[in-house]
């Protein structure tokens, strides 16, 4: 009786989850809860948190926003991997898969779920995942493969595309509205190395002044926005 308890405890998979919004951590307890071979085995709001207890923990998978309180999920994936090279990583996340599921691949995850779909895909997204598999939606396993196909390359990809993750981050923030020392204080960097993103920005984005850089940013940011309003309602 007791090997057979031991053998279904190694069974159990902990799950991790990174991500600054408590009604999605609680949406996620609940829904790993109902799996008998998935347990919740902690949960943290940003990046220093989060490595601090994965390190304690090690957990068998962890699933991460992109967007975390004043941190990076893609600079926390990419610390992840550096700590443990073999650590699964599944981003759940707001934003447009079709732009973000290529860096964050890059960065070392391995799967790619929108928060919309989340109840009905993050399970298959973590057996997938411990697998060995690699998980992203239909749609866009089809069209990076149609770009594998294709050979498209950056200098044929639209300018936003050609943006590092960091000068992404600096402009999503520069579209919600946030200034050079506010994205600096948000991103723990100095004010002179956000100086410097902003005029990368303007020259990979051809935009003349810090004003058209702004209301390109904010264009960004709803046009996203809308995007995933789309997918949501299965435009």
């Amino acid at each position: 009786m007791a090997k057979q308890a031991e053998a279904t405890k190694e069974k159990t998979i902990n799950v991790f989850v990174v991500d600054d919004h408590p009604i999605i951590r609680q949406g996620l307890a609940q829904l790993i809860r109902q799996e008998p071979d998935l347990r919740y085995a902690g949960e943290a709001e940003d990046a220093v948190e989060a490595l601090r207890a994965i390190e304690t923990i090690k957990p068998d998978i962890v699933i991460v926003d992109i967007s975390l309180k004043s941190s990076s999920g893609i600079e926390l994936i990419k610390d992840l991997r550096i700590r443990n090279p073999e650590m699964p990583i599944l981003v759940l996340s707001m934003h447009d898969e079709s732009f973000y599921a290529e860096r964050v691949l890059r960065a070392g995850a391995r799967g790619y779920v929108m928060k919309e779909e989340a109840t009905e895909r993050v399970v298959h997204a973590i057996r997938r995942i411990l697998a060995g598999e690699i998980y992203l939606s239909d749609r866009m396993a089809a069209s990076m493969l149609s770009k594998l196909v294709e050979g498209r390359s950056n200098s044929t990809s639209f300018p936003i595309e050609r943006l590092s993750d960091r000068e992404m981050e600096v402009f999503e923030l520069i579209g919600h509205g946030l200034g050079t020392r506010q994205i600096a204080t948000k991103l723990h960097l100095s004010i002179k190395t956000i100086e410097s993103h902003r005029a990368n920005l303007k020259v990979k984005l051809q935009a003349r002044s810090a004003t058209e850089l702004l209301r390109h940013a904010i264009n960004w940011v709803q046009s996203e926005k809308g995007a995933s309003h789309s997918m949501n309602n299965g435009d």
